[in-house]
């Protein structure tokens, strides 16, 4: 109760301060999880994040934030804007593969004692990128608008994109852990991927139909139909988790569809995003906060070097190499690559991967490294954004 109590209060504050905060480098993310460090060591003490009652409440603060985060961003996007620009197909196809690929090779090079498959799995959670720790670059309006969106597409799509990606590692490991016959559980995965598919497409294709008919006839309010979008967000998780989808895939998808029927369902989810939405995303890094306490004395120089290199070499270089032949500036290129943040979707996968193998010899390496690895991201996109953002501005102006 200590620890909730003392979260609400420093909400209201920084809420109360938002505005001088903004124009810091800081971010509201590093202010909560050096927050929910400080009450780890002086209230809460070590916590194991793999045991109940712990992992089920955290899990399922943070299944709900990245549901809708899943289903709003994807919301968001046109799919005709993907199609024009080159740089974000780039990114969300060679850009973000590479990224999984240079991770799992960092992770079994790094750690020598995981396997193939627990290597995998921190490649792929650290792969999605979270433009909410980076709101001052993708807010910007002085930086180029096709960097900016690039960026903010990007970050929207490349989580749900790296969920199948988690399922397959995840089968694989169930596989070697159970010394089982590897196609069954790979099989397995595959269904959980198109079940959520399937139900992602038809919640909302029929429900942002009905959500468009009860417009058109006046029905609806404004601050329903804000409710309805987030009631399919909801509805597409639930209902294919219960047929044995993967819900995230659903919740993913089910935006797709939404944005393509709705074109402006983006726009009503942005004003749940940005207010409820930003009250759950903060919670969570509260969250994070307070287990890192426990997991500090523990941080080894393997887990140190793996978190530098996830958030510039694995990130950069794949972004490099994607974006060859697009006439892009190496400043901009640059800008780009370090403006990758891992966040709310790495903490959420990473979870989910802990939920479904359940103990496995590799554990404790892999929280290690995603979570201090989303902390390091915190802190250095935190810090960065703002000073990397004004010269970034100042040089393509001279340059121009």
């Amino acid at each position: 109760m200590i620890e909730l109590l003392f979260f609400l209060i420093l909400v209201f504050i920084v809420a109360v301060i938002s505005s001088k905060i903004d124009k810091l480098p800081i971010s509201a993310q590093m202010i909560f999880i050096f927050a929910g460090i400080l009450v780890g060591w002086l209230v809460t003490g070590y916590i194991d994040v793999t045991k109940p009652p712990v992992s089920t409440i955290v899990l399922l603060i943070a299944e709900i934030a990245l549901v809708l985060v899943l289903f709003t961003d994807a919301s968001r996007v046109n799919l005709g804007d993907i199609k024009l620009n080159s740089l974000t197909t780039r990114l969300l196809s060679i850009g973000l593969i590479l990224t999984i690929v240079l991770g799992i090779t960092s992770a079994i090079l790094i750690f020598t004692n995981l396997t193939f498959w627990e290597a995998a799995i921190i490649g792929v959670v650290l792969a999605p990128t979270d433009a909410a720790l980076g709101q001052i670059v993708v807010n910007n309006k002085a930086i180029p608008s096709r960097i900016r969106e690039t960026l903010e597409v990007e970050s929207g799509l490349n989580d749900g994109l790296s969920v199948p990606f988690l399922l397959v590692f995840i089968a694989i490991g169930l596989a070697e852990e159970s010394f089982s016959p590897t196609g069954y559980f790979i099989q397995t995965a595959l269904e959980q991927i198109g079940l959520g598919a399937l139900v992602g497409i038809s919640v909302g294709l029929i429900g942002s139909a009905i959500v468009i008919k009860s417009r058109d006839k006046g029905w609806i309010t404004p601050e329903y139909q804000r409710i309805a979008f987030l009631v399919l967000a909801v509805l597409s998780f639930i209902i294919a988790d219960e047929i044995g989808g993967s819900g995230f895939i659903a919740a993913f998808v089910g935006g797709l569809a939404t944005g393509y029927i709705t074109r402006d369902a983006g726009k009503v989810m942005m004003d749940f995003a940005e207010a409820e939405g930003q009250f759950l995303n903060l919670t969570v890094f509260f969250l994070l906060g307070i287990i890192l306490a426990g997991l500090i004395p523990f941080i080894s120089w393997q887990i140190i070097i793996y978190a530098i290199l996830s958030l510039t070499v694995i990130r950069m270089l794949p972004v490099a190499i994607s974006l060859i032949g697009t006439h892009v500036s190496w400043d901009s290129v640059l800008f780009m690559g370090w403006f990758g943040p891992r966040g709310l979707a790495s903490i959420v996968l990473a979870l989910i991967a802990l939920e479904r193998l359940g103990n496995f010899p590799g554990q404790d390496t892999f929280i290690l490294a995603v979570f201090v690895t989303v902390f390091f991201s915190v802190v250095a996109h935190g810090l960065t954004a703002l000073p990397l953002s004004k010269l970034y501005i100042k040089r393509n102006k001279s340059k121009n």
